[in-house]
Formats: C-alpha cells, structure tokens, sequence
C-alpha cells in the first residue's frame, strides 16, 4: 500500500468516525506496517481472526490509544486490511494458511 492509498484510507476512517485524522492516521500507518512485516518476516501459517487481533493488540500497544478506538479505526478500515492480506497472501500462500490442508497446521501468532 502505497502513501496515497493510506491518505485515501485515513481521509475515509477519519470521515466515518469522530476522531481526529493524525489519531487515525497513526493507527492505520502503524496497523499496516506491522501487517505488511509480518508478511515479510514471518514462517508461520495464520488465519485471518488471529491475525487480526495480533495487529490489534499490537496497535494498541504501539499507539497508546484506547482498545475500542484502535478496534473501531481497524473495522472501519476493514475492507483496506482485507485487501491488504489478500495481497500478501499472494505472495505468500504458505505463510498465510491459504491452503485448505493448512488449517491443521495453524498457529495462533
């Protein structure tokens, strides 16, 4: 995801929600961030509800902000995160569990 499609993100979230566009911003950027190195770096096969919440926690920690509004930002951009693992799970179907044989074999992160 390039930076004009986040401030396309962050201009929509921002519109949705009553936060502020630098709070939703710092959300996003730092959500898609650590999506985007897990597909890099990491070996292990997850399902999409787990990773999810991995980036959750993980956004919430690295923002300081409050549980329910990091969780509101991230479903509101849903269909951006969703795209987003989409696409890395393109080029990486074995860390992924995109296989129908990989359910077995997933591990929470």
């Amino acid at each position: 995801m390039n930076d004009h499609e986040l401030q396309r993100v962050v201009q929509y979230v921002t519109a949705s929600t009553s936060y502020a566009r630098d709070t939703v911003c710092d959300i996003l950027r730092t959500g898609f961030a650590e999506l985007s190195s897990l597909a890099i770096h990491s070996t292990q096969s997850f399902e999409r509800e787990v990773l999810l919440e991995y980036v959750s926690q993980w956004t919430i920690k690295r923002t300081g902000q409050p549980e329910p509004l990091v969780r509101e930002v991230l479903a509101c951009a849903g269909r951006w995160l969703d795209k987003l693992y989409e696409e890395v799970a393109q080029r990486r179907p074995e860390s992924f569990g995109s296989s129908a044989n990989d359910d077995e074999d997933s591990a929470p992160v």
